[in-house]
């Protein structure tokens, strides 16, 4: 919970408000950027919502937080709109769940809902309001993990859902140990028809990819775009394994069709399989100059 006696000084004045235990871990940024921005080293509210549109944003920015650091001066009367409103869609069959994790630094996680089973694409918060708007969408056949990283609340989720968890045996930890599928060697695996996982070791010696109807690529940290490069970047202060092979995973990853990157951290990018061939290649060059 937000406490007004911590409010930075950056916030403009007004209802919304970012106090200091904000981790500048970016969510309500790119979740809302026409109301929130980065202030030094932790983000702040530039401009205070001004219609229906803006607040609900504003509200599901304040649900996502990781660290509950987003608050309101007056007690807001619209909290379980916003709670309704996750998980948010995306595209066609695909929603981004909110309820970001502080025990994954404020990763997102995804929700592909289909008639065969729904996948959970890394591990969300544990929150209440959002199992119970999983459990109306038809629960969680597989929830699958990117990377060691991402996982928070996973064994909350499995024990409520009975799901199967889906993770590298490289990035298995004591605390994944009892995963129940547990992927090896390098080659991709095919979990359905329309569900293809791809290892990417480079991040972390685990990392796998998840590509869904060749559309859309779940990357984790792997790849993302970057707003700072304005491109698709993977980022080298983070990768814990190995660069080099990042590199060559990506070289790899560049030889499938895909159209949208929603990854856990960083920003989604969205455009034809053409442009995103481009971008994949503009990526790899800017990689083998770091």
């Amino acid at each position: 919970m937000a406490h007004l006696s911590q409010r930075r000084s950056e916030n403009v004045s007004g209802d919304f408000y970012v106090d200091s235990t904000c981790i500048d871990c970016d969510t309500c940024r790119w979740m809302t950027p026409e109301v929130f921005y980065r202030a030094g080293d932790q983000s702040a509210v530039y401009h205070q919502p001004v219609n229906e549109t803006e607040r609900l944003r504003a509200m599901q920015a304040l649900l996502a937080c990781p660290t509950a650091s987003i608050g309101t001066v007056e007690k807001p009367t619209d909290i379980k709109v916003a709670q309704l409103s996750f998980p948010i869609p995306v595209a066609e069959n695909v929603y981004h769940c909110g309820y970001h994790s502080e025990n994954s630094y404020g990763a997102a996680s995804y929700l592909i809902q289909r008639p065969e089973g729904n996948v959970l694409v890394d591990s969300p918060r544990w929150a209440p309001p959002l199992v119970k708007r999983l459990e109306e969408m038809g629960g969680i056949r597989y929830m699958y993990l990117t990377h060691r990283d991402d996982v928070a609340d996973h064994q909350k989720f499995q024990e409520h859902f009975g799901c199967d968890r889906i993770l590298h045996i490289d990035d298995i930890s004591a605390g994944t140990r009892n995963v129940e599928i547990q992927l090896t060697g390098s080659e991709p695996f095919a979990l359905d028809a329309d569900l293809l996982i791809i290892p990417v070791p480079g991040h972390t010696k685990g990392h796998t990819v998840l590509l869904y109807k060749n559309k859309f690529l779940f990357t984790g940290d792997h790849l993302a775009w970057s707003s700072q490069l304005n491109h698709l970047a993977a980022f080298r202060e983070v990768c814990w394994y190995s660069w080099s092979k990042q590199i060559q995973s990506m070289r790899q990853l560049a030889n499938y069709t895909f159209e949208w990157v929603l990854p856990g951290h960083g920003r989604r990018y969205h455009a034809d399989a053409n442009t995103m061939g481009h971008q994949m290649h503009q990526c790899i060059e800017w990689m083998e100059l770091q």
